[in-house]
């Protein structure tokens, strides 16, 4: 009789050859490879152990080719049912179980925390089998759920890696991660637009609106000032901002307006649904608040509109609100600029050498990670009306920010 370990690899194997037959679409094989696993002789224990090793090492290489935490739930979450957004945070939770905390990269521990991915299940005992209990599955589904989960973790290819996987933080060169963001000036921030978002009068958010902004425009100019007499060169690194359909385009280029405006630099991945955005971590942090509160207000506005129709009857409405965030996304980029340029006249002609240096470190790091060239993209317009309200939104938009979803779907 073959012992425990013998049987998991023999499990793994199934598991593995039964996510092959998915990739074909044989599903019969996957069905047979399904029940073979259910009913034969390898037993439960074995089975939940070896779909988490494999679910383990699937991860492991999507870490190693650049995937973080959000990245691989945001892809599940969008090309998955829900069983599966579920068992896959509870699979990056158990992975990061693994690492000393001090190894893990800060933006890994702000992930893990925004997915709420801790151990909960009793880790005496097969993980899988609890989870599957926890959400009422059938064993057959819960084993079809790992199937397309993994599949799928196949079909992801590599990223540019912005931080280190777990265990990537071993040593004392490796935590020069740059200078943290003054937590102190970004509660501040935040309680401000809290108090704008609540208020039910206009005048009082506009003013509670543009301080926050004002303490956004003087906190980046006091951290460039604090780092500009020291012998450390600038950091730049970079975040992934993910959108939900539709209108993925001109979403994303709401996000490298705002981006370019806040000295950024950004790269738009349509296929996938995000935008990297490149900068200082204080700039990144003011572009991420910015999208959060632009995206809702852009979206509020534009279905304001309500439907679009033509004289012949035909819709116009997808075109009317694909020029509409087009326009309102180019509006919304003058006007920063336009903010920014003032704010730093006002600071002084020695605020120029110093955000050189940081523009030549955003370079520097776009240039490691992009090393192939990219193509630039153009945006259409179609709908000249919907271009028009685009603008005018804009134009009313409450430069401000709050912590709520990056683009809620309609």
């Amino acid at each position: 009789m073959n012992d425990f370990s013998t049987d998991v690899d023999s499990a793994s194997v199934a598991v593995e050859t039964a996510v092959s037959h998915y990739l074909r679409r044989r599903h019969s094989d996957v069905n047979d490879l399904t029940h073979e696993l259910i009913a034969g002789p390898l037993g439960t224990r074995a089975v939940d152990a070896a779909v988490m090793r494999v679910i383990r090492e699937h991860l492991g290489q999507l870490w190693d080719q650049g995937w973080l935490p959000m990245d691989v739930y945001q892809m599940v979450r969008r090309k998955r049912p829900k069983s599966a957004h579920s068992l896959v945070v509870d699979a990056i939770a158990g992975y990061a179980a693994a690492y000393a905390a001090s190894t893990i990269h800060p933006r890994w521990h702000e992930q893990l925390a925004e997915l709420e991915a801790e151990p909960w299940w009793d880790q005496s005992r097969p993980h899988a089998s609890q989870w599957e209990q926890r959400h009422g599955l059938s064993r057959s589904s819960a084993l079809l759920t790992v199937i397309e989960l993994i599949a799928l973790f196949k079909t992801m290819g590599p990223l540019p890696v912005i931080v280190p996987p777990p265990g990537g933080l071993t040593g004392p060169e490796t935590h020069n991660l740059g200078s943290p963001v003054d937590e102190r000036i970004l509660g501040k921030i935040r309680a401000l637009l809290a108090k704008a978002e609540s208020t039910p009068f206009s005048e009082e958010a506009e003013a509670l609106s543009a301080k926050a902004q004002e303490l956004m425009t003087r906190h980046s100019i006091k951290r460039a000032m604090a780092g500009a007499g020291g012998s450390h060169e600038p950091a730049a690194s970079a975040r992934r901002i993910w959108l939900d359909s539709p209108y993925v385009t001109a979403k994303s280029f709401l996000v490298s307006s705002v981006a370019s405006a806040n000295r950024c630099r950004s790269v738009i991945y349509d296929g996938l649904g995000f935008v990297t955005v490149l900068g200082d971590d204080v700039d990144l942090e003011h572009v991420e608040l910015l999208i959060t509160s632009l995206m809702v207000q852009a979206t509020r506005a534009m279905l304001s509109s309500g439907p679009q129709v033509a004289s012949g009857g035909k819709s116009r409405t997808r075109s009317f609100r694909h020029s509409f965030l087009i326009a309102y996304a180019t509006r919304i980029g003058e006007r920063l600029r336009e903010i920014n340029r003032a704010s730093m006249e006002s600071a002084g002609a020695e605020l120029v050498p110093i955000f050189a240096r940081r523009r030549e470190a955003v370079d520097r790091l776009f240039a490691s990670l992009f090393p192939h060239r990219l193509a630039s993209r153009s945006v259409s317009v179609g709908n000249a009306a919907g271009y028009g309200a685009g603008r005018a939104a804009a134009d009313q938009a409450v430069l401000r920010a709050g912590r709520r979803e990056v683009s809620p779907r309609h």
